[in-house]
């Protein structure tokens, strides 16, 4: 059998058709956005009809998005720019223990020059507890961040809760809804969301794109200065076909999801069910019902995560132990440090993200797979 995606977490494969839209961009229509010309013209309507389509995507207002380069500068800009606008208001932002690095590398930076972070512990499914929160919740308190989905165990956070929290008290909320956007609903308003980020390589579009929700009125400073592009709010040339890509890829996702979800939450279902069943001494970690439709994690005792990807790649086998920015390293995965494995249990990790090709001969092969090279390595 020919290698098998089982890592659409990490990246997507951009769909045919999201190519085909931005091949126009990148020949004939190439003007720069914001050159005064025919050409410019024509690339600047691209950039606006698609900034159109991503605000209806998720219940906005087409001024309330920034196109950018991805969701880590999404996060980065909300983050910083929020606490750089609001320093008169306050320094205290809080931010849960599961965040992802560009969320929770920033917020050690504002700490590291005076800012008071909280970190919000999970429980052993990942889950924030929103009471908590409205604990931890001081005078000071001008932005919390809680992910609308983990990257690593696929744990859907409360998001909507803890919205209505943010709104009752004025406090700005960051949604990092990477995992999300594009797989499930996403709707800045029912989340209650002041900033929301996406990368459009998570939905089958290309790299280096993504787009950041600010709302109306919310104040934040520029992250990038220079020129006027993106309304001042975020200078340097636009990219008209990796927008364009971002928007069609999004509207196919938004038209194709409630058959990929069922799809998807069927196959990860045999995955979570079948797994255990075949092989012993497994735990399954995230939320057993709150969970991203494509997203099953495991952790194998008495193995090394890194040993079982390398077994299982040479089967043909494409699969991560959770989030792509930390591969390589040799420290236990925050995340599962967070919700309480121990170091073995979180060095013995698999990730198994499934998508829109993967088909149910993929999932009967790797169930096929993974059982002998555990038993192997266990050996």
């Amino acid at each position: 059998m020919d290698k098998i995606y089982f890592d659409y977490a990490s990246t997507t494969p951009a769909d045919p058709c999201v190519v085909a839209a931005m091949g126009p961009y990148l020949d004939g229509q190439f003007g720069n956005p914001a050159s005064p010309h025919a050409f410019g013209r024509e690339a600047l309507k691209a950039i606006e009809d698609a900034r159109e389509t991503v605000a209806r995507s998720i219940g906005a207002h087409p001024e309330e998005i920034i196109f950018n380069s991805g969701a880590t500068e999404g996060n980065n800009h909300a983050l910083l720019g929020a606490v750089r606008s609001l320093r008169d208001k306050g320094r205290h932002i809080i931010i849960s223990a599961v965040e992802h690095p560009s969320i929770e590398r920033p917020a050690a930076y504002l700490e590291s020059e005076g800012c008071p972070v909280t970190y919000l512990a999970v429980n052993r499914e990942g889950l924030v507890d929103p009471q908590q929160i409205k604990e931890a919740l001081t005078d000071e308190t001008i932005l919390v961040a809680v992910m609308h989905a983990n990257n690593e165990i696929g744990t859907i956070e409360p998001v909507e809760e803890i919205g209505k929290i943010m709104r009752a008290r004025g406090i700005l909320f960051l949604v990092d809804a990477v995992q999300t956007a594009g797989h499930v609903p996403v709707d800045v308003e029912r989340l209650g969301a002041d900033f929301l980020t996406m990368s459009a390589h998570k939905f089958y579009g290309p790299k280096g794109v993504g787009a950041l929700y600010v709302r109306r009125k919310t104040k934040i400073s520029p992250f990038l200065m220079g020129g006027d592009q993106e309304r001042g709010r975020r200078a340097s040339t636009q990219n008209p076909a990796g927008i364009v890509g971002l928007a069609k890829a999004l509207t196919v996702c938004l038209e194709n999801m409630p058959q990929e979800m069922a799809t998807q939450i069927r196959l990860r279902d045999q995955l979570l069910t079948e797994i255990p069943r075949r092989i012993q001494d497994v735990v399954v970690n995230g939320h057993s019902t709150a969970r991203l439709p494509n997203n099953s994690h495991f952790s194998f005792e008495g193995l090394s995560g890194e040993s079982l990807l390398m077994s299982l790649d040479m089967a043909g086998i494409c699969a991560s132990m959770g989030s792509a920015c930390k591969a390589g390293s040799m420290v236990p995965s925050r995340i599962l440090s967070a919700i309480g494995l121990s170091d073995e249990l979180a060095h013995g990790a698999l990730r198994l993200t499934i998508g829109r090709w993967t088909t149910q001969a993929h999932i009967d092969y790797l169930l096929e797979q993974l059982p002998v090279a555990v038993r192997n390595l266990r050996v």
